[in-house]
């Protein structure tokens, strides 16, 4: 699409599995040429991790739904010609991006400091696990290891819960967008200033942002968080903040005023309590709740409920979602034909850019699809630049 605001960007990806690779999907749906670099045999490990056992030709699922809309460069980083066929490559890059643990570029002889040297304007943003100092910078940067450590296991699930993870890889998914962030401020001040930039985060750090409500609240009173003993939405908030049980399903309620919901519900177990009450009652609350609205069916109560504008709403699984109106307008799907014809429907991108949605049928590339190609076209790079020299 002409209209992509990164169209003509070049992005070198020397990132596997999540991270890295989400933060590339992501540049790739706003128009830059992302080409992954990647080893000749195996490329990037992400490509034999399936999910649910699923496979789509030689590569699991889970490696096209994050690397569509790619291209497949392999190199031997330990070959002496194939490094020196990536230096031209980078020279040609706008960014480069990589997951690999602390030590490893700087081995290969592809640090910040090398690279900087070869394309001084290059933006180069690297992920690592928890930082690359300290005790803990060579444990494995994995998603639930992260969530382990990190204290977000503590805030899902309810009191008497053991440490609960979320059933997604979070931590891999915000590093990957906050580096596409960090990317584009990068390129700004680039544009501005003339100046490239060194980018470095951790799957750490950035779950201890997402976890900056909760943190605050620890820095300044040194409680840790509570989750409630019932349908714990948020250890912060108060009731009814939280999911329960229908009659037939699920309902989910957000914040509001305790005597306002007692009236819209007729509820006269919730008027015993004031809203002081709610956080240090929240318990109490929440059960005499949970047996009230067990009564009725989740559409009784939402009839209810959104009559008086109160926050809430029925709770879906994903053939529940899919089929719903709600849904159906987002147009979040679509189809990606592999090179021999085999369709992946994934997600889309979810920026829309002067209202069109952004979608890409390009499928994720096979292993080193695009490597003689790209070599052709260093080729002729390199000899434009002896010309002009």
């Amino acid at each position: 699409m002409s209209h992509l605001p990164l169209k003509g960007l070049v992005v070198l990806e020397f990132s596997q599995y999540l991270s890295g690779p989400s933060a590339g999907l992501r540049l790739a749906d706003l128009g830059a040429r992302v080409i992954k670099i990647e080893r000749p045999t195996g490329g990037d490990a992400c490509r034999s991790l399936s999910i649910k056992n699923l496979w789509i030709e030689e590569n699991s699922l889970l490696f096209h739904t994050i690397n569509r809309n790619k291209e497949s460069f392999t190199a031997d980083l330990k070959n002496p010609d194939d490094l020196e066929l990536l230096k031209q490559l980078i020279r040609k890059a706008d960014v480069i991006t990589h997951n690999f643990r602390p030590g490893v570029m700087e081995r290969i002889g592809l640090d910040y400091d090398v690279v900087k040297e070869i394309n001084p304007r290059v933006i180069y943003a690297e992920i690592s696990g928890y930082g690359k100092t300290g005790p803990w910078a060579d444990r494995p940067g994995q998603d639930l290891l992260l969530q382990a450590v990190s204290g977000l296991v503590f805030t899902t699930g309810n009191a008497e819960d053991a440490p609960t993870p979320f059933g997604l890889s979070i931590a891999d998914s915000l590093c990957g967008a906050q580096l596409v962030q960090g990317v584009l401020a990068a390129l700004i001040r680039r544009h501005k200033a003339g100046k490239g930039a060194h980018i470095e985060l951790s799957l750490l750090e950035s779950l201890l942002d997402f976890q900056f409500e909760l943190l605050t609240t620890y820095y300044n009173s040194g409680q840790l968080p509570e989750r409630s003993t019932i349908s714990n939405g948020q250890p912060l908030l108060s009731a009814p903040y939280g999911i329960y049980p229908t009659k037939d399903g699920f309902i989910a309620i957000a914040m509001t005023p305790l005597q306002q919901l007692a009236d819209v519900l007729n509820c006269a177990q919730l008027r015993r309590y004031t809203q002081d009450e709610a956080f240090a009652k929240r318990d109490e609350i929440k059960q005499e709740l949970l047996e009230f609205l067990a009564q009725e069916t989740t559409n009784h109560w939402l009839g209810m409920l959104k009559k008086h504008d109160i926050w809430a709403i029925e709770v879906m699984d994903w053939r529940q979602l899919v089929e719903h109106e709600g849904y159906k307008v987002l147009g979040m799907s679509q189809e990606i034909r592999t090179a021999s014809g085999k369709t992946v429907t994934t997600s889309r991108c979810p920026i829309r850019l002067n209202g069109k949605r952004l979608y890409s049928d390009r499928p994720a590339p096979m292993l080193g699809e695009h490597t003689d190609a790209i070599i052709r076209e260093l080729k002729l790079f390199i000899k434009e630049n002896q010309l002009q020299g």
